[in-house]
């Protein structure tokens, strides 16, 4: 069993939102640091954004400040990353992670769920 699960994707036009959830079963992940990574076709995995145990401290890579907002609701186990102002080099498959410390190093993460896909269309 999966014990990430993704869901939130779909096709939007470039300016629009979307909020991804990503689902943690079958394990507590509550004392874990939660990761999105993305990975755009033809090009390596990369760091989107990160949030401590608590929610209380995030990350952002660089390309999202401003446009990605990552939240987790203990309680429901899960973690969103709400997007807005979507462009279309944001394409890509976004997976969402587990990790004991808020790190941005994919190695880094024990758990990983098996993405879902967002296509911004220009």
């Amino acid at each position: 069993q999966v014990p990430l699960v993704e869901s939130g994707g779909g096709l939007v036009q470039a300016g629009g939102s979307l909020r991804l959830s990503c689902v943690a079963s079958g394990r507590p992940f509550s004392n874990y640091a939660m990761g999105w990574f993305r990975r755009a076709p033809g090009k390596e995995r990369e760091f989107v954004a990160a949030i401590t145990w608590n929610g209380l401290s995030t990350h952002y890579e660089d390309s999202v400040k401003g446009r990605f907002t990552l939240s987790r609701d203990v309680a429901k186990n899960t973690v969103y990353l709400q997007m807005t102002n979507l462009k279309p080099e944001d394409t890509a498959v976004y997976y969402c992670a587990a990790a004991e410390l808020l790190v941005v190093l994919p190695d880094e993460y024990e758990w990983w769920g098996r993405g879902t896909r967002v296509i911004v269309s220009s």
